[in-house]
């Protein structure tokens, strides 16, 4: 870079001639320097830039960090209800039948049998509903199975159960050692409710009773009520699916249809704590079973009277016994025992031995219940006292004792009655009008050997052997 400028003066002063003239000056600036100044100026043209540009930011920042809350909060509100939706969904009962399941036509219109059972829980979410009735009972039969039974057990307490006439007026419920032992009689118990089934529309279209007069004869009027009573709606199952107390629509007002219900648990849903685990090593369902008692007996406290606790493998049912607690009060109990004279010479006293049989009691709901938690206890005592050799607790050592301490059974009106049941060998041969002294019979030693014949002695009574396959 340069610069010019010049001056010449010619002046005439006093006889002097003074001349002016121009001329140009040069500056010259090293490029560097032109270089540095255009430097500045683009840096402070930046920084003016970048100045600007983090004040826009600044005044960005806030709803950069409005946006991110906004979309933090939209996602946990999304999280929860979805939690709560889940959860929703998990307690609900699954249904049935889908409203998505496409069915043929002659499927849909085909009219469903009165005692078939969907596969549905039974209570709360809980158990197995193998036959729902067709009203609400006051009376209910717990029947514990042992891991040990067989199914020709199972099978013949079923059909002597069904034919004795009891399911007229109570609802039954079995109680399994596991899931598994429920799962493998689940079919068997179905298919003596459809043998039931079929018994009782047979006998009814004939309107007589079995052809042979015999103790295990079926009386199907027992099942048929007149008039138009509503008992109201079965505790068991889904609830709202109509008026239960005419369960036909053929039937007339005048004869309606009335057996309960069958359900099944087993000890893990009532007892999911597992209330012994802590004391015992191995558990058996003799002993389980009384911390399932209170669980289940609470939850229908206000459904039922009455209830009858019973052991499958070891007694059958021929007729109704609890016609001797419908008179009683709530806390009564009725127990049996059986007893024995024991005498080591002739010259000594016989001395009589009598052990209350802990396989079967019947009474009011709420005295069984208190009978359950003071048993519960009995038995946490017992295993505390043994507990070096754990395995000499014994069920019916323990209810002995239980009965006999007045102090803890003082709330519980308890009957003892001195009764031996009749073995079932016994009763081939006898006629219907025996049944009232063999109400209660007990299977003996050779339960294999008394199944077939107390079987065979049932198919002899029936004149359709259609109605049972094994007839």
């Amino acid at each position: 870079m340069c610069s010019a400028g010049a001056a010449s003066t010619n002046t005439v002063n006093g006889g002097h001639k003074e001349n002016k003239a121009m001329g140009f000056l040069l500056v010259f600036f090293p490029e560097a320097i032109h270089n540095k100044i255009i430097g500045n100026s683009i840096n402070n043209t930046t920084t003016n830039n970048k100045t600007s540009s983090s004040r826009f930011i600044k005044r960005t920042n806030p709803n950069l960090l409005f946006t991110k809350a906004r979309f933090t909060i939209s996602m946990c509100a999304l999280l929860v209800s979805l939690t709560l939706l889940f959860f929703t969904l998990s307690t609900l009962e699954p249904s049935s039948s889908s409203m998505w399941d496409f069915k043929p036509l002659h499927v849909l219109k085909k009219k469903p049998n009165v005692v078939s059972s969907s596969s549905s829980f039974a209570l709360h979410g809980m158990g197995t509903l193998y036959r729902r009735g067709t009203t609400a009972m006051d009376e209910l039969i717990i029947c514990h199975v042992v891991e040990d039974i067989a199914e020709d057990e199972l099978k013949l307490f079923l059909r002597v159960l069904h034919r004795s006439g009891i399911t007229s007026r109570a609802d039954i419920v079995f109680l399994f050692g596991s899931s598994l032992l429920s799962s493998r009689f689940s079919f068997l118990i179905h298919e003596e409710n459809e043998s039931f089934s079929k018994l009782v529309r047979y006998y009814n279209e004939l309107n007589t009773t079995s052809f042979r007069d015999s103790v295990f004869r079926f009386n199907s009027t027992q099942f048929w009520k007149s008039g138009k009573k509503d008992m109201g709606e079965p505790i068991w199952g889904k609830k709202g699916r109509g008026n239960y107390s005419s369960s036909n629509e053929d039937e007339s007002e005048s004869a309606r249809l009335i057996y309960g219900s069958v359900v099944g648990f087993d000890v893990n849903e009532l007892d999911p704590e597992n209330s012994l685990g802590g004391f015992l090593d191995y558990i058996p369902l003799s002993l389980r079973r009384w911390a399932c008692y209170p669980m289940l007996l609470g939850k229908l406290r206000r459904n039922f009277n009455y209830v009858m606790l019973l052991d499958v493998k070891s007694l059958l049912l021929l007729s109704d016994p609890l016609g001797r607690v419908r008179s009683r009060s709530s806390e009564s109990i009725y127990l049996f025992s059986s007893c024995s004279n024991n005498s080591k010479s002739n010259s000594e006293k016989t001395q009589s031995h009598c052990r209350v049989n802990s396989a079967i009691l019947m009474g009011g709901v709420r005295g069984t219940r208190r009978l359950a938690n003071a048993m519960l206890t009995q038995v946490v005592r017992a295993t505390i006292r043994q507990h070096k050799n754990k395995n000499l607790v014994s069920e019916s050592g323990i209810f002995s004792q239980l009965v006999g301490n007045g102090y803890i059974m003082k709330n519980v009106e308890l009957t003892t009655l001195t009764e031996s049941f009749q073995e079932a060998g016994s009763l081939s041969g006898l006629s219907s009008d025996s049944v009232e002294g063999y109400s209660i019979i007990q299977r003996g030693n050779g339960n294999r050997d008394i199944s077939s014949t107390i079987t065979n002695l049932i198919c002899l009574c029936e004149a359709d052997p259609s109605v049972y396959r094994d007839c």
